[in-house]
């Protein structure tokens, strides 16, 4: 017999959830096979089987959330005895080296969704292996966070109806149960009215149809990073904005040789990351983060990219940008992008980083005030390009491709003078890209 457990994924992780079972409890799998895909803060991962054989037990489902460590499914060499256990059959603490920081502990708060409708034969495999009817009094099965939920408000889990096939509680039934009036007197059937309509599944309102839908792990980790760089940093955006017509000549005489040399197409990236880098050379307060009471001033570039991937919005990261060629890094930025689009980038390609660079213009946006990506204290916008009429000097006038660039800094260590200062180093860099290869 051999325990599926979640593996270590890294120091900054240490619990995930469970999106996809690729077996089911009776299958036969051979060494190396997927058995499951855990969903982190950061990335998705598949754990695959170690050795060959049948799955006995599954014993976390999809949408639980598991510690590095836990047993989530056990394997044998026979078929015989399967079934998929509820979490609260089967112990799950999780085999750690050390005890889990406090702080390292999920917010309670955050909802546990529903497990997904099971197939019949697993329902019927499931029934096989519950336990006797004569362990109902230890309490019905339900999440720590419906536990904890419950006891906040006072409400008996025996009375809560589960929409879980295996009968097990969510925080989600516990508030529907809450949101419900009181029973009615037996023999007596409650109004409509008394049952939320989150519980039956019908809309708020007629003709007002809704859907809810769990927030993926990425995406709620990603909510409160955001909401956390907001709140701790005293965060501002000062506004500049770029003529791109040098740039654009560059590109367009130079762009089919660059390609046949390099077999990588010259875009506006590489450009941004040099008069970046260049910028934080000049100004390296823009290049630090807070630590306590200490101002950390990196001396190496490494520059985050961030990327619109399908999961949600993820900030890969060129290393050591200033070493790197305009073909290097038009070819790293195209490597990261496409492992964030196929969801196969890995944590070493999201740790660390020391400014960002973010550009909503491949999307339209016009202006925007990007929002740190703490524990940074800078980052840069990048816009749509547009033709707008530019005074060349007193008597002349030409339509320019223009470009708004933003840059949202943290003031508690870098002065606006600063920041502005930097952002019209990056346009005088962008405007006259020789001296890129210079100071960039």
């Amino acid at each position: 017999m051999f325990e599926v457990k979640v593996p270590a994924m890294g120091e900054s992780i240490t619990e995930g959830t469970i999106s996809k079972w690729a077996v089911r409890a009776g299958d036969e799998v051979k060494e190396g096979d997927l058995l499951l895909e855990l969903e982190t803060d950061k990335v998705n991962l598949e754990i695959s089987a170690e050795q060959s054989g049948f799955v006995q037990q599954i014993l976390r489902q999809e949408g639980d959330t598991v510690q590095i460590g836990e047993v989530v499914a056990v394997l044998g060499s026979a078929r015989e005895g399967v079934g998929t256990a509820s979490a609260a059959a089967v112990p799950s603490a999780p085999v750690a080296a050390t005890e889990r920081p406090a702080s390292a502990a999920p917010a309670t708060e955050a909802p546990v969704p529903a497990t997904p409708a099971a197939s019949a034969a697993d329902t019927q495999a499931a029934r096989i292996d519950a336990p006797p009817s004569g362990d109902a009094a230890a309490g019905p099965s339900a999440s720590p966070a419906a536990r904890k939920l419950a006891r906040e408000r006072g409400i008996d889990l025996n009375r809560v109806d589960a929409r879980d096939p295996l009968g097990r509680v969510y925080p989600a039934d516990v508030r529907s149960s809450a949101g419900a009036a009181q029973p009615a007197p037996a023999g007596r059937t409650p109004p409509p009215q008394a049952l939320p309509s989150a519980a039956v599944g019908l809309p708020a309102a007629p003709g007002k149809p809704e859907q809810r839908q769990r927030m993926s792990r990425r995406r709620a980790t990603i909510a409160r990073r955001l909401v956390e760089a907001q709140r701790t940093a005293a965060m501002l955006t000062t506004f500049n904005e770029v003529d791109m017509t040098a740039i654009l000549d560059v590109r367009k005489r130079r762009k089919q040789s660059f390609q046949d040399k390099y077999e990588v197409n010259l875009g506006f990236m590489s450009f941004f990351t040099k008069a970046v880098v260049g910028a934080l050379k000049a100004f390296p307060l823009l290049n630090a983060e807070i630590d306590g009471e200490d101002i950390v001033t990196k001396q190496y570039y490494d520059i985050g990219i961030a990327v619109a991937a399908k999961e949600g919005l993820v900030v890969p990261v060129v290393r050591d940008a200033d070493r790197l060629s305009f073909a290097e890094i038009e070819r790293t930025i195209g490597q990261l992008a496409a492992k964030a689009r196929s969801n196969s980038l890995e944590l070493s390609d999201l740790q660390g980083g020391t400014f960002t660079i973010t550009n909503g213009g491949v999307f339209g946006s016009l202006l925007s005030t990007p929002i740190l990506n703490a524990p940074q204290v800078g980052i840069l916008g990048m816009h749509k390009i547009q033709l707008r009429p530019v005074a060349i000097d007193q008597e002349r006038m030409a339509n320019r491709p223009m470009m708004y660039i933003a840059l949202s800094y943290d003031h508690r260590i870098v002065d606006g003078a600063e920041a502005v200062q930097f952002l019209v180093k990056v346009k005088e860099m962008l405007e006259d890209p020789e001296t890129l290869l210079l100071e960039g």
